[in-house]
């Protein structure tokens, strides 16, 4: 019987340890998982932005700061309903958690001038990977 008991109390560290093992790469897994913070300056200037294509994963925290170069632009994404102005010497910035996965269309919504109808980029948000 003794040697029942002692072969009991072995396994015991032994599933503490198995455990601790699989609590701790659940706690790796989480900790690539968590957003990241995504700055970017996006520059407006003769009808274009310069950033055409920002790429984020998916929860990300996105800081953008718009500077408009020339006269005012805006940078409006419908789905994130985020629409900023920013006038020549007076940039803008603004964050927003990229919460949903797929491409949105950016543009700029000023009528100033014809050529801002033309102002055209995306936002692509990919799903992050586990």
């Amino acid at each position: 019987m003794a040697p029942r008991v002692l072969a009991r109390r072995s396994l015991v560290p032994l599933l503490v340890l198995v455990a601790g093992l699989a609590l701790s790469s659940d706690a790796g897994l989480a900790r690539r998982q968590e957003p990241i913070r995504r700055e970017y300056v996006i520059k407006a200037h003769r009808y274009e932005f310069s950033e055409s294509r920002v790429e984020v994963a998916r929860d990300d925290v996105v800081k953008i700061t718009l500077v408009a170069e020339d006269i005012p632009h805006s940078f409006t994404v419908d789905a994130y309903r985020i629409a900023k102005r920013a006038a020549p010497g007076s940039p803008v910035t603004f964050e927003f958690r990229a919460d949903r996965p797929g491409t949105f269309p950016f543009y700029c919504n000023l009528t100033i001038d014809d050529g801002c109808r033309g102002m055209h980029g995306e936002l692509v948000v990919i799903a992050r990977q586990h």
